[in-house]
């Protein structure tokens, strides 16, 4: 056992070591400060070729893996190749399916401006050609022609109709033939009054007659239909003169574009197939669109032949990196947006939006892994297109099956991406153990550390650190003091003083804390003073449960002893988290032994408020106690431990060498200090093992101490292995350092128990007991005398009355034994 001095349970980082006046002085550095491992994966997995080599970065929030690898990313990034456009045109063959089609970078854009231009230039000459003079004419000559046969055929029946006795007539219902009498329609009276005979004859005139018009009048509509067809004719070379030299001087423009040269043919094919759409827009007749199958939209024809740019890059300025923030599955695959029209919703290929995989294709994608995995099937998509390399737009919609309505299906656009997941190392091992796709996609590991070594290098490039913390945000510079006060709560965030911590967002915060006071303060540069009032602000703004706690225990609330001593009986200590603040709370452990065959039963356990690691702390005390006292005889005792006023559960092994002490005071019958709280597990062997949260314990003994009274005796017991985690506040070193609080090392239960009773724990002698007087003698005695009282009631003394006892309290302790494997399992 030693006595930790103020130096020892705090690291102090001396200002004039720094070797700068004020941070002004130092050159900001915003390279990565630490983390060579997990740069270099990154930097292999960006790097290297090949299918399924994507990256999962693996750290805790505020280790800068975020923004360390978009930075890392972005070097990369900006020496590859721009990836090629991406853009979605009009499929003339199936009107659902629309084009993807490749362009080589920076030409989409151009060929957008140039497409609008395109229909504005075909709108204009195919209106010009049709209101022109010479159209006009041409049609009109068709047209003369079709009339002047016809007119011609239909004169001459008429001719041979009245030689025949007959005149024509036009009505509503077509062509009539009526008999006539010196040059007069006869009257159906005057026909009724013809002799028969005659009339048989003009009835067969008739009919003859008729015959003759049925075939004049079909080929009056062959006629027609030749016309009709010519002045189809007429206007497909129309439009396909005003055509093709726009679309010769775009293939001429875009001759490197194979995928564009195939789709300017079919604009030509259905502008000329269109023709009569387009005369009719032009000469004013009501406008009329192309229909679709529902729900793609009606478009006027020239709407079709403009295209939709997916993705643009800059030629020459490197692959893209895409920071994904809400990645549901439209965001990352796109989407398809609709319009309400008519009371149906209606979309079409200009209503196809990127997803942050077609904006990252060709670079680097980076998700969040937790957001990625709360989002509905987004996990799923990604997936699917990193396996299938392509990118697909789907509706989650239908995906999820909850429509069955016709929608587009654009083409899928080629994939070939780096995606970087980043995620707590939790969610990294569950899909590594139940994603049997994860392992083949995502083969690199980036793994950020969550502290970097404490070094005189390391040092100072966390005060580089700070200096670029104050350009970036235009904060005042720190003193040396001031850096040295922020180094040091560095070291005690990592809960090692040879450790600093890799949190930088916690380091972020402390300058801007300490900033801020240093403004309200009216000092030019931050000073030491300033760093600590932040700190101690931010343990006001957060320890309102901690000043309720300590009160409590200097009302008696919580009824824990900071004096005397007291048997069975030892100040242990928990952890209460607050979320954004860590509570050291003082608990009383208690002990009891008695004769019994029950061993050591934990009430807690008992109860079922313990979790598995503080009942396997419970199990290794047995071990201990069978190991050192019960090699010749049996325990013949029944042993009860409890957390007085613990009301919730409790998890954690931490409080095993309280427990020990508790039970070792019970047995024999010292009193321990309860001027000292204890911390530390124990293994079977009885050596004292290192635990968490070592500082919080510390400080909140102390804070319960000061509440009450600091006598000067006061302190805690640690392991001697937890010496190295030591980072203590100012206050309680500087306690410390004046004899006022004090901290004891231990490495061993002896060690602990000397100093909690002032009696030798002994050494075993060579028959296996101990010397005379010391507490390992005391329990030894106890425990002999507790085996032989339990031999004699076994042997039959005590008959009547102590017999049914003796029955009685056998089972009992079997009923104690049921209970404690029934709360193990």
């Amino acid at each position: 056992m030693r006595e930790l001095s103020a130096d020892e349970v705090l690291w102090r980082c001396p200002p004039e070591e720094l070797g700068f006046a004020s941070t002004a002085e130092l050159a900001p550095s915003s390279e990565p400060v630490g983390q060579q491992r997990a740069l270099s994966a990154l930097d292999f997995g960006l790097t290297i070729p090949g299918e399924g080599y994507n990256i999962f970065v693996v750290g805790v929030p505020g280790t800068g893996r975020t923004s360390m690898s978009r930075a890392l990313a972005e070097q990369v990034a900006a020496k590859l190749p721009s990836p090629p456009d991406w853009v979605y045109a009009y499929n003339f063959e199936d009107p659902r399916r629309p084009r993807a089609l490749q362009f080589p970078p920076g030409r989409a854009n151009e060929l957008r401006s140039d497409m609008e231009q395109f229909v504005e230039d075909l709108r204009r000459t195919v209106t010009e050609a049709f209101e022109g003079d010479e159209y006009a004419e041409s049609r009109d000559e068709l047209v003369r022609e079709f009339r002047e046969q016809r007119n011609n055929e239909l004169e001459e029946f008429e001719q041979r109709s009245r030689e025949q006795g007959f005149a024509v007539g036009r009505t509503p219902s077509g062509i009539m033939l009526a008999p006539t009498l010196g040059g007069e329609v006869m009257s159906p009276q005057q026909f009724a009054a013809l002799p028969d005979m005659q009339r048989n004859e003009i009835e067969e005139r008739r009919q003859a007659l008729e015959k003759q018009l049925e075939e004049i009048m079909r080929r009056a509509h062959r006629l027609e239909r030749q016309a009709r067809r010519a002045v189809q004719e007429l206007d497909r070379e129309i439009v396909s003169g005003a055509t093709e030299p726009l679309v010769e001087e775009l293939a001429a423009k875009y001759h490197d574009v194979p995928d564009l040269l195939d789709h300017l043919e079919q604009i030509s094919k259905d502008v000329k197939e269109n023709a009569e759409l387009f005369r009719r827009m032009a000469v004013g007749e009501e406008e009329h669109q192309v229909v679709l199958p529902a729900p793609l939209q009606p478009k006027p024809p020239y709407e079709r032949y403009r295209v939709n740019v997916l993705t643009s890059r800059e030629p020459g300025a490197g692959a893209p990196i895409v920071q994904e923030t809400n990645p549901t599955v439209p965001n990352l695959t796109g989407r398809i947006e609709y319009q309400a029209q008519m009371g149906a919703l209606v979309t079409d290929f200009t209503m196809i939006h990127a997803g942050s995989l077609h904006e990252a294709n060709g670079g680097v994608l980076l998700v969040d892994a937790w957001e990625l995995l709360t989002r509905p099937y987004a996990w799923e998509a990604l997936k699917r297109c990193v396996k299938n390399g392509e990118v697909r737009i789907e509706s989650l919609a239908e995906a999820m099956g909850l429509v069955s309505t016709v929608t587009l299906q654009p083409e899928p656009v080629p994939l070939s991406a780096k995606i970087v997941l980043i995620g707590p190392p939790m969610i990294y091992y569950l899909l590594h153990a139940y994603d049997e796709d994860f392992a083949k996609l995502f083969r690199v590991k980036a793994d950020f550390d969550s502290v970097n070594p404490r070094s005189p290098d390391m040092v100072h490039s966390y005060a580089e650190f700070i200096a670029h913390q104050c350009q970036s945000q235009q904060l005042p510079h720190f003193t040396s003091e001031a850096a040295a006060r922020v180094i040091e709560q560095a070291v005690r965030a990592s809960e090692d003083q040879e450790k600093l911590t890799a949190r930088f967002s916690f380091v972020a915060d402390l300058v801007r804390e300490a900033a801020y006071w240093a403004g309200r303060e009216g000092h030019e540069a931050v000073q030491g003073s300033d760093v600590r009032q932040a700190l101690d602000q931010r343990i006001w703004r957060s320890n309102r449960v901690e000043e309720m706690l300590v009160e409590y225990i200097r009302r008696g609330v919580i009824m824990v002893k900071t004096e005397g001593s007291a048997v069975g009986q030892v100040n242990g200590m928990a952890l209460v988290s607050l979320g954004d603040y860590v509570v050291g709370k003082p608990s009383r452990i208690t002990a009891r032994a008695y004769l019994g065959r029950g061993g050591v039963m934990h009430i807690d356990r008992e109860a079922k408020l313990s979790g598995p690691i503080h009942d396997k702390g419970c199990m290794i005390l047995a071990g201990f106690l069978g190991q050192r006292y019960a090699r010749e005889q049996p325990l013949s005792c029944s042993i009860t431990l409890a957390f007085e006023q613990s009301y919730e559960e409790i998890e954690g092994d931490s409080a095993s060498s309280a427990e020990i002490y508790a039970i070792l005071s019970a047995l024999s019958g010292l009193p321990v200090r309860q001027d000292l709280a204890v911390t530390g597990s124990v293994d079977q062997h009885g050596h004292i093992q290192p635990i968490g949260g070592v500082n919080r314990k510390i400080e909140g003994f102390f804070a319960a101490c000061r509440e009450v009274g600091l006598t000067g005796t006061q302190g805690m017991i640690v392991p001697e292995s937890n010496t190295d985690n030591l980072m203590l506040r100012e206050e309680v070193a500087e306690a410390i350092r004046e004899g006022r609080f004090h901290v004891y090392a231990v490495a061993t239960v002896d060690e602990g128990i000397e100093l909690l009773t002032g009696v030798p724990a002994g050494e075993p002698q060579e028959d296996g007991t101990y010397p005379e007087g010391t507490v390992n003698r005391r329990v030894q005695d106890r425990l002999v005398d507790l085996a032989e009282k339990a031999r004699s009631w076994s042997d039959g003394e005590g008959e009547g009355e102590a017999e049914g006892e003796e029955e009685g309290e056998s089972e009992e302790a079997g009923a104690e034994d049921t209970g404690g494997d029934d709360g193990e399992e």
